[in-house]
């Protein structure tokens, strides 16, 4: 049973630290929980975030992130967020009673699965190319211009995949 929208799942998943997080804020708004209550929740079982599960952003990665959201500066979050990884979204269940927790909780780790097995895939049929491309380069100088395409068109791909959905900044 599917809650949401894959597409509004992806659109809140970010990449901070080289990592794919999910910000306390857009889980609250997933769950249905105010803000501070995820915060509350996490605090009292800390012992079960580990910093690789967990951490709050520095101020700079939190300013940074202002921008490419476009959060105000005078309204809004106040505080730092909590970035939480797969394994502290997977964690969250256990200290979030809700039923509907639960639910987006199995939602939310099946598109982490997902992405990941998207991203393999395409990782696998890159390296396939790269060892053709050794062996042919010699034959001709237009199969290299080929794969140079596909390579950027992979990686326009991966970047369309992570930033899918999200609000575009700046004057229409």
């Amino acid at each position: 049973m599917q809650i949401l929208p894959d597409e509004v799942v992806m659109s809140k998943i970010y990449v901070i630290r080289n990592v794919k997080v999910m910000l306390d804020s857009d889980l609250s708004e997933l769950y249905e929980v105010e803000t501070k209550q995820l915060k509350r929740a996490v605090k009292r079982n800390v012992i079960r975030f580990p910093d690789d599960f967990m951490f709050e952003l520095t101020e700079i990665e939190f300013a940074n992130l202002r921008c490419q959201i476009g959060t105000s500066s005078w309204g809004g979050v106040r505080y730092v967020p909590m970035a939480f990884t797969e394994q502290g979204v997977a964690m969250l269940s256990s200290v979030l009673s809700s039923e509907r927790a639960v639910m987006v909780n199995i939602q939310i780790i099946r598109i982490f699965t997902k992405m990941r097995a998207f991203l393999s895939t395409q990782k696998e049929i890159l390296q396939k190319l790269e060892q053709i491309e050794k062996k042919d380069i010699e034959q001709d100088d237009k199969i290299g211009l080929i794969f140079e395409y596909l390579k950027q068109l992979e990686q326009t791909k991966q970047q369309e995949l992570v930033h899918k959905n999200r609000p575009k900044i700046g004057f229409k």
